[in-house]
Parts: C-alpha cells; structure tokens; sequence
C-alpha cells in the first residue's frame, strides 16, 4: 500500500478528483486530499474525508502539532495534483508555499504528477506552456491534458482526461518502489529539491 497526497485545486473539473480518489482507495492505498481553498467551492471537505477516511484542511494553521505543511510531503510516496489549475501550475512553478498544497509540493521527497485542466486559452497561455516546461524540467510529471467539452459552450484542449484515474493509478503502483529514502532525521537542512525527480524516466513511460 502507498501513502498518496491527492492535491485538488480550484477548478470546475475539482469534481472528477472524487473519481480519482476513489480509484486509488478501492486499488488500497492511504490517501490523504490536500485541497486549495477554491477546489472547496466545487466539492466540500466532507466528501473527501468520506472518501478517503483522513482529514481535509487546506491551509497550514490546522493540525500545527502534526507541522502538517512538512509531514504530509515527507511521508508521501507519490503527489498527484488532479486537478491543476493554471494558478496553481504558477505557484508551483515559482516555488511558493502559501497554502497546505504548495507547501507540500515543496516538501515531498517523491514523484509528483501534475493533471491540468482549464480552459484551451490559459492551457495555451506562453505563461502556462513555460510554467509546465519548468515543472518538467524539474522532474514533475504533467499530463497533456484532453480534448472535448469544457465549461460553457467552449470546447478544445483543457480537459481532464475520462480515464486519468487509471492512468495516474499506473504511476502509483510504482510509487513506494521509486521513492527516494528520507533524510537522515539528524540533517538539519532538507535534502536538494532535484533529489527526489530521479525516479522520472521510471513513472513517466
């Protein structure tokens, strides 16, 4: 069984993360949902918690014993972020950390995979196509998203994909296999952010 973080942010296809969460607890793994505050407005924290058996919080005020925006990344095995928004390819891309999910990108010592979703002109945004291509070039995985329906009338590529539940459940079988060893507890400063994106060319076939 692997520990997986399941990031949602604030988008309409927020929805479709219940599917994916479902898919990696029926296959038995621990999941844990990390969501923004936007993903919130789509589907409430209840369904989540339901779903998963694990808390929901969304920011790093909750929890502060557990220093869950530290703990919930270094005990991950794989970060999947279904849906990620155009925002929150941003804030992952510049490195900050101002809510539980960015902060956990930040943390975790595993691979992460990225399943974008927006609408055609932000996907293809030069601001997007470079955040992406910093993320890959870092080591994340990022799926290409679909193309179809998207919200309103507006149609094209943007769309998370039917079966990413089971596409992304593939690189979770692999995830306690490629994951890093953690820091010795005795290291003051955490490990090279680059020293957990070894695994790529392994998760990402």
């Amino acid at each position: 069984m692997s520990s997986i973080v399941l990031g949602v942010s604030g988008g309409v296809a927020a929805y479709k993360a219940a599917f994916v969460l479902r898919a990696f607890t029926e296959a038995g793994h621990d999941v844990r949902v990390v969501p923004t505050a936007g993903a919130l407005h789509f589907v409430g924290a209840a369904t989540f918690e339901a779903l998963s058996g694990n808390p929901v919080t969304t920011d790093v005020w909750s929890d502060v014993p557990e220093v869950a925006h530290v703990r919930i990344g270094q005990h991950a095995d794989l970060v999947v972020v279904a849906p990620a928004t155009a925002d929150l390819l941003a804030r992952a891309a510049m490195g900050r950390a101002d809510d539980l999910l960015t902060a956990t990108l930040l943390t975790a010592s595993c691979p992460v995979v990225f399943v974008p979703a927006m609408h055609t002109e932000m996907w293809l945004h030069p601001a997007t196509q470079e955040n992406v291509a910093t993320l890959r070039r870092r080591g994340a995985v990022v799926l290409p998203p679909a193309v179809g329906r998207l919200t309103g009338p507006d149609s094209g590529p943007g769309r998370l994909p039917e079966r990413c539940a089971a596409r992304v459940a593939a690189v979770a079988s692999s995830a306690s296999a490629n994951r890093m060893p953690s820091p010795p507890s005795s290291r003051r400063w955490p490990a090279p952010a680059h020293a957990c994106w070894t695994s790529r060319s392994r998760i990402a076939g």
